[in-house]
């Protein structure tokens, strides 16, 4: 039976280094068959390598004001406990170039990297769709709505039917001397990210 079904630790709420809610105004994503991720060899929650097919490249989206918003939640299944994963963020634009991205976001399957404001743990960058991917499943956009001067509210979550089988996983790359740290894991994901 592996470790993963079994609980091996506790935890407590520490006054050193306080939980901090929301992600940073930034998110990276990127077709899903054009990574190739690398998982730790003894816990598959993380992942230690990302590794572009051929040329591809990982596409950065910008925001402001809290724009960017993560959710992952639990659902129990017959099989066992399956997770949704949802990313919601704001498109302030319109044109025929960001249509074009919506159809792409809706029809294709996603991955997407978010950078958590909480620091201080091993959990601080955290990819969503590692298995399943993620899909384009809501695009509104009011021409009336002043919050978003007439831009899209999107959302990426997972297809029907496919859960992720783990939480979102965290991203711990090393650098090429050195352990892991924060600094050379965005290093790597920046690498990667179109000019």
């Amino acid at each position: 039976m592996s470790i993963y079904n079994k609980i091996n630790a506790g935890f407590k709420l520490g006054t050193d280094e306080p939980v901090t809610s929301g992600i940073e105004d930034v998110i990276y994503i990127f077709n899903q068959d054009d990574i190739t991720l690398t998982y730790d060899v003894t816990n598959p929650l993380i992942i230690t390598g990302l590794t572009a097919v051929g040329s591809a490249k990982i596409y950065k989206f910008e925001g402001t004001n809290n724009s960017f918003n993560t959710m992952s939640k639990l659902a129990k299944t017959q099989v066992g406990p399956r997770f949704t994963e949802e990313i919601d963020f704001n498109i302030a634009g319109l044109s025929v170039d960001v249509k074009a991205q919506l159809m792409a976001m809706g029809y294709g399957r996603l991955r997407a990297i978010a950078v958590n404001n909480y620091k201080s743990s091993d959990s601080a960058i955290e990819l969503f769709g590692a298995v399943n991917g993620l899909i384009l499943t809501d695009a509104e956009r009011n021409a009336a709505d002043e919050t978003l001067d007439g831009g899209y509210k999107l959302k990426l979550t997972n297809p029907d039917k496919l859960k992720e089988p783990y939480p979102p996983r965290a991203i711990s790359i090393s650098a090429e001397s050195g352990p892991a740290t924060y600094t050379s894991t965005i290093t790597a994901i920046e690498a990667l990210v179109a000019a």
